[in-house]
């Protein structure tokens, strides 16, 4: 069968490239196109664009690009007609993938989603065109199912977190190996985790190391992006304590003693590689200010929204600035808090339902389509 996905973000390339091999194995005449990135290509099929190309941050910035945004959505849209799929399976990316699915249903085609969109935190009233637009939802959080069921009386499927695979099945590096490949020292590790996008990059990193004087005990090293070139980080690399690895987060994260996360899917991934972490978030003025209007949430990592209780602390904003950040890291160094943490680390995991998401997604897909 012909399989087209869409992952528009460096998460949706990590779990299409997972979904994919699942959908090899089951389905062995399995055709594929794609739009996502490395991480998929080195599985197979067929890249029509890669993320870099689409990765718009905030609300004033898509109202930037909103010209190239309709374009991609032009262009995608005659390149699902010319492959002609048995089904597309969209991942994340809503504001991109809703569109797509719209019009994909008006045509027959078949549509899955794969890691639903957080209409839960914002955006509520999608769920109509979700209803409509969609043939069958794959939901990795818990919360998800009875939010979707017994709110919305829309039927999901509840698979786990994909996160879990990608990580237990990860090839791990030993840390003397690492650490001298990487030319890092003996000192423990505070890993910096800036976000994936330059925008976000430039916004988080100055202040994420405005406190590296002040822990001259350990080294300070930044896990860059896939999507980004080493010679953007290097203007934030004046300070001799502070180091650079290029796409190796899992293997940074497994020899971390800390951690500076940006909120998003890497609070819930340096959780899961159990390393006491700070989440950091400031966005562009206009951005947070029609955020916060909108979206009500109490938390804003995931690994809070999972627990719904604060396990790992949020500087947000204003509250992002170099004397809290250096007053949370200190308390991430505390044995107290850190066992805190890593015991409702152990409780979070537990949440999340275990292997095989890519598996059993693969699996409904394929059985769906017979």
């Amino acid at each position: 069968m012909k399989y087209y996905i869409i992952a528009g973000e460096a998460s949706g390339d990590l779990h299409g490239s997972n979904l994919m091999k699942a959908l090899y194995k089951e389905d062995a005449n399995a055709e594929i196109r794609f739009w996502g990135g490395d991480l998929m290509l080195n599985v197979g099929g067929t890249l029509v664009k890669h993320y870099r190309e689409l990765a718009f941050m905030g609300f004033i910035e898509v109202v930037f690009n909103l010209k190239t945004i309709l374009n991609n959505i032009n262009f995608c849209k005659k390149d699902i007609e010319n492959f002609n799929p048995d089904a597309i399976i969209f991942i994340d990316y809503p504001g991109f993938n809703m569109r797509i699915a719209k019009w994909a249903k008006e045509k027959g085609i078949q549509t899955h989603y794969y890691i639903s969109p957080q209409i839960w935190a914002w955006k509520e009233s999608r769920i109509k065109a979700i209803k409509r637009d969609f043939d069958k939802l794959y939901v990795i959080l818990p919360f998800e199912k009875d939010f979707y069921e017994k709110k919305h009386h829309f039927p999901v499927e509840f698979v786990g977190h994909p996160l879990i695979d990608a990580i237990q099945t990860r090839k791990v590096t030993d840390e003397m190996t690492f650490k001298k490949e990487n030319n890092l020292d003996e000192k423990p590790i505070i890993a910096i985790l800036p976000g994936s996008r330059k925008q976000e990059i430039t916004k988080m990193l100055s202040v994420m190391l405005s406190v590296v004087d002040d822990f001259a005990d350990y080294q300070f090293v930044i896990a860059g992006a896939p999507s980004q070139e080493f010679s953007f980080y290097e203007q934030f690399l004046k300070n001799k304590n502070v180091h650079f690895v290029a796409n190796k987060t899992y293997d940074l994260l497994s020899h971390s003693y800390a951690s500076l996360v940006t909120s998003g899917t890497a609070t819930l991934e340096t959780a899961l590689f159990k390393v006491p972490e700070v989440v950091c978030y400031k966005g562009s003025w206009a951005s947070y200010q029609i955020a916060k209007r909108i979206i009500t949430l109490k938390y804003i990592s995931l690994v809070n929204l999972i627990m719904d209780k604060e396990v790992v602390t949020e500087l947000i904003q204003e509250n992002c600035n170099t004397k809290n950040i250096k007053i949370e890291l200190q308390k991430l160094i505390n044995p107290a808090t850190r066992n805190t943490i890593l015991e409702n680390y152990d409780l979070l995991e537990a949440k999340l339902g275990g292997i095989g998401a890519s598996e059993k997604t693969a699996k409904f897909i394929i059985k769906n389509l017979r």
